[in-house]
């Protein structure tokens, strides 16, 4: 932490804020990357007893929040790409977590729905989630936990306010920006 002065208005001590430049930018990044990859890791391992893989989860969950989705609208949601996105679901069909059904409105779409194995997966997901996220925080207190997700919301807050705009209609990204 920073050094503590005295504030002259009312004599009590505060702490400077420190600057970030002694901060190994690469070491906070190398951090962050192995803490959420072991964090994938062990979920990965709960989850096995339920049959599904990593990524899968997600797919599980979204489905169950907003009921029917396009493959089109998953990989946004959660942030991948559409061909990795159809190789889930294709995955997810055969094991019987999902089924593909044409769109009521416009046949032209296929909306991807859970099967009741995907539904009743859902609790099974929730409590492998639970135990790694037990599993992550050990040996921390309640205000650890609280202050990480605080310090981790600032982080990502940072990161996407220094990201560019995304292009408007039919201008392409400049790839020095990215």
């Amino acid at each position: 932490m920073g050094k503590k002065h005295k504030d002259g208005k009312d004599g009590k001590k505060v702490k400077k804020k420190k600057s970030h430049d002694d901060v190994s930018g690469a070491g906070l990044a190398a951090a962050v990357v192995n803490a959420a990859r072991s964090m994938r890791t062990v979920l990965s391992r709960n989850l096995l007893a339920t049959g599904l893989y990593a990524g899968q989860d997600g797919v599980i969950l979204a489905l169950s929040e907003d009921g029917g989705l396009t493959a089109g609208a998953l990989a946004t949601r959660l942030g991948v790409k559409a061909p990795t996105m159809t190789r889930t679901i294709g995955r997810l069909e055969a094991q019987g977590f999902v089924a593909r059904q044409p769109d009521e409105t416009d046949g032209r779409l296929t909306v991807v729905h859970l099967t009741e194995a995907g539904k009743a997966s859902v609790e099974h997901i929730t409590e492998a989630s639970r135990l790694s996220e037990q599993q992550a925080a050990e040996g921390l207190s309640e205000k650890d936990v609280r202050n990480l997700l605080k310090l981790l919301r600032a982080m990502d807050e940072n990161l996407h306010a220094a990201l560019p705009e995304a292009p408007r209609n039919g201008e392409k990204p400049v790839a020095d920006e990215i």
